[in-house]
């Protein structure tokens, strides 16, 4: 026998297996904040429920609830729904925020434990992970009141009991009879909504849509600080993917180079599809593009016209810019001149933001800014622009007076059909103490400076 195999064999003899169980190490339980955290300090949080439970004492008292996402991938990544986010600053998968004005205290309803990290078959790929159960959870959150999901129907028999009224946020839609239907697309509020009058039909629901919006519409310095970091990421992707603008580039091509950039910048998602569109293409709305899959990857030619509305996610917050690019490099005269009109309407509409100005105010100020023989050729609508936060259609009330911390887009349309003309230029605005910031001043607007930015690599 040669020696090193009888060292070997001595060695398989003195030193036995360890046994089955301990062969393999148990992948840990995992914890709620190893994966995540609260993005701003737990005090924000604590003020905005703070706020908005005031606000409703105001109306009448009762108890807001607002419902989380229900965290099952289907190749997404999670994304928590809005207001659970903004009242809470947490990733929790199927729970329900509960704040009750009158006595000025929350109440987070979720599950003991993430089904999403539990699994018999594998349970080292699927170690759990607790989430009500966990302490830490109250601690890191600020909200001392967390209990099972389980007793949530057990608070709102109480509430509905004693005559309390229950404010939820379904949009701008008003509170009225939901009825199921096989084209019904409701958002979980809605959902939240059907659920209380099916199985509650003696409560009492009210809106909350008008008192989240007068406090979301207003955002704080740790929102503005985000909003300008996505700002800047956008206009460094339109910037690149403007170098690409050439004679035969298809619009999937400068999709790709967009949002390479937003990857590399560490956005976590779209805000909405990359919106980029060339020559005939141009003249038509997203809505209709995208309701036809051949319509949506042109291959551009010299003499067209490009339209970017785009938009990234950065940390939860989003993006909405735009701008017109001649593929050729150089506008026609004519192109040229409505670009020119069109900004300058857009100009007006900046130079009239201030504090105390209304959203339909601004509306006339647009209207007032183009030509009358153009006006048939230009969106019309709220303002020409739309509040942005989390999301692009940010809560926002026509009549409310314009207040610093108001973020929002200004973006005038213009289609023509007849002169096979469509230019588009969007841009961020922050309402400050005297007047408005572009926070997308960075990416610049004037024809001239649009040809400068076609086709350099």
């Amino acid at each position: 026998m040669h020696p090193r195999t009888a060292f070997i064999l001595i060695l398989f003899i003195l030193v036995p297996f360890p046994p089955a169980a301990a062969q393999q190490t148990a992948t840990p339980e995992q914890r709620f904040f190893d994966w995540t955290d609260l993005q701003f300090d737990k005090a924000v949080y604590q003020q905005r429920r703070t706020g908005l439970m005031q606000a409703l004492r105001e109306a009448g008292g009762g108890i807001f609830l607002a419902p989380a996402a229900h965290g099952v991938s289907h190749g997404h990544t999670f994304r928590q729904l809005d207001d659970f986010l903004y009242f809470t600053g947490l990733e929790l998968p199927h729970s329900i925020l509960a704040l009750d004005a009158d006595s000025g205290t929350a109440i987070l309803f979720t599950p003991r434990r993430d089904a999403r990290f539990e699994s018999t078959a594998r349970p080292n790929d699927f170690p759990g992970r607790p989430l009500g159960d966990d302490p830490e959870l109250a601690r890191r959150s600020g909200i001392a009141d967390v209990w099972p999901y389980e007793a949530l129907d057990a608070a709102l028999m109480a509430w509905i009991a004693e005559g309390r009224t229950l404010w939820i946020n379904p949009g701008r839609s008003p509170i009225a009879p939901l009825k199921t239907d096989f084209i019904v697309d409701w958002n979980p509020a809605q959902m939240l909504l059907f659920h209380l009058q099916q199985t509650y039909p003696s409560a009492r629901v009210q809106s909350a849509y008008a008192a989240v919006a007068r406090q979301r519409m207003i955002k704080g310095p740790e929102e503005i600080a985000v909003m300008r970091r996505v700002c800047l990421l956008t206009a460094q992707a339109i910037r690149e993917a403007a170098g690409q603008i050439q004679d035969g580039v298809d619009e999937r091509t400068l999709e790709a180079a967009l949002e390479a950039v937003y990857k590399r910048g560490g956005a976590q998602r779209l805000a909405f599809s990359s919106i980029i569109k060339s020559g005939p293409n141009s003249l038509w709305p997203w809505r209709i593009l995208a309701a036809h899959n051949d319509r949506r990857n042109r291959r551009m030619r010299d003499g067209d016209l490009v339209i970017f509305d785009v938009g990234t996610e950065l940390d939860h917050y989003v993006s909405d810019v735009g701008r017109t690019f001649p593929v050729s490099g150089r506008f026609t005269p004519d192109q040229r001149s409505v670009l020119s009109m069109e900004i300058a309407v857009a100009d007006a509409i900046i130079a009239a933001v201030r504090p105390g100005v209304t959203l339909a105010e601004l509306t006339e100020v647009a209207i007032e800014a183009i030509p009358p023989q153009e006006r048939p050729y230009m969106q019309t609508g709220s303002f020409f622009g739309h509040h942005l936060g989390l999301n692009t259609g940010d809560p926002s009330l026509l009549d409310e007076p314009l207040a610093p911390g108001m973020i929002f887009t200004v973006e005038p349309w213009y289609y023509n059909h007849e002169r096979q003309i469509s230019v588009f230029t969007e841009d961020v605005i922050l309402v400050t103490e005297d007047g408005a910031e572009v926070l997308t001043a960075m990416l610049p607007r004037t024809p001239e400076a649009l040809e400068a930015m076609v086709g350099r690599r």
